[in-house]
């Protein structure tokens, strides 16, 4: 069986779909998979041995550029890809439902418009699925798979999983400590609410002995890490990392610390301890809960359809409610 598995972006949502690859290849392990995937995220699929071939679009790209002719281009050589058995489309977006359906394939898998965060996707597709947009996201992503492949994922598989993120292995002996725990902050996010205050990030260094990492990927971001350099000396910022240096270094640390980002998210993918902080993005819904990943929610009512962006209760989060929850993991 050769399936297609669509999810474009972001890493935390590409992330959350690739748990599924495992319970795959366990029920059809002669079945080829495919991934179609944005080329800025190619990364965080790269060595999975579940996947046979990652197929990248430059979408990002066109929309840097402001140009339907340069994604036309993008999604018509899709047309001459060998014909798959199921393409299936886990983001359901209308970006990703043209690009299912520019695909050769026998069937054509998604939700149905009360199920699509964008509606119009579900006309693309030939088989549609119901499902409810407020269900936790991999409970979500596995029922897509369960329904489309006729597996039987359970959150008890879920909770058993292998880790699923690989890479080429990198030396990160410069940034890990051998005496210490290493705790890696993630302050950035995709935007300015999700992420919690520098100075509350100082504070945490501040209460618990341990070797502190903050990782950046952008020029923004990095001037949040240094705010936090400034007020808590001991933390370290390391140079910008690869997705693979990146993968590389989560494995290693002892615990994460961050928001509601990808980088947090690949923590729970590689079974690393992490603490995930909410604040206008709905916890419940947006990660995966275990005894080593938690959630620290602010107090604040999400509406999972319309995510506001000027909730900066994130904010209110108390810096020892986060000590309290680290100290216990660490101490596992």
């Amino acid at each position: 069986m050769r399936i297609a598995i669509i999810k474009l972006s972001a890493i935390g949502d590409i992330i959350h779909t690739m748990i599924v690859l495992q319970f795959i290849k366990k029920e059809y392990p002669k079945s080829t998979i495919d991934w179609f995937v944005d080329e800025s995220f190619k990364g965080v699929l790269e060595h999975n041995p579940h996947i046979n071939t990652i197929q990248t679009i430059s979408i990002k790209e066109a929309k840097k550029k402001k140009s339907f002719i340069f994604f036309f281009k993008e999604v018509i050589k899709l047309r001459k890809l060998k014909k798959y058995d199921l393409v299936i489309d886990v983001q359901n977006l209308i970006k990703s439902a043209v690009v299912a359906r520019m695909i050769p394939s026998n069937q054509i898998i998604g939700l149905d418009k009360s199920s699509c965060r964008e509606s119009i996707a579900s006309i693309f597709y030939s088989h549609k699925y119901s499902v409810d947009h407020s269900l936790n996201v991999i409970k979500r992503n596995t029922l897509i798979i369960n329904k489309a492949l006729n597996l039987n994922i359970t959150s008890a598989d879920v909770n058993k999983k292998k880790p699923f993120l690989f890479y080429e292995n990198s030396s990160m002996d410069e940034y890990i400590s051998k005496e210490l725990r290493n705790i890696l902050f993630v302050p950035g996010a995709s935007f300015d609410s999700k992420m919690y205050p520098p100075e509350k990030f100082a504070q945490i260094s501040n209460e618990i002995n341990g070797n502190f990492i903050i990782i950046w990927g952008s020029s923004y971001e990095k001037l949040i890490a240094e705010k936090i350099k400034i007020l808590s000396p001991k933390v370290r910022i390391i140079n910008k990392l690869t997705l693979n240096n990146l993968k590389v270094l989560i494995s290693q640390v002892d615990l994460v610390i961050g928001a509601d980002t990808g980088p947090t998210h690949m923590a729970w993918a590689l079974n690393v301890a992490s603490i995930s902080l909410f604040g206008p993005t709905p916890g419940y819904r947006n990660t995966y809960e275990t005894k080593i990943n938690k959630i620290i929610e602010s107090k604040s009512e999400v509406n999972p359809l319309k995510i506001d962006k000027t909730d900066f209760s994130i904010k209110d989060i108390e810096v020892q409610e986060i000590v309290k929850a680290s100290k216990d993991l660490l101490n596992q």
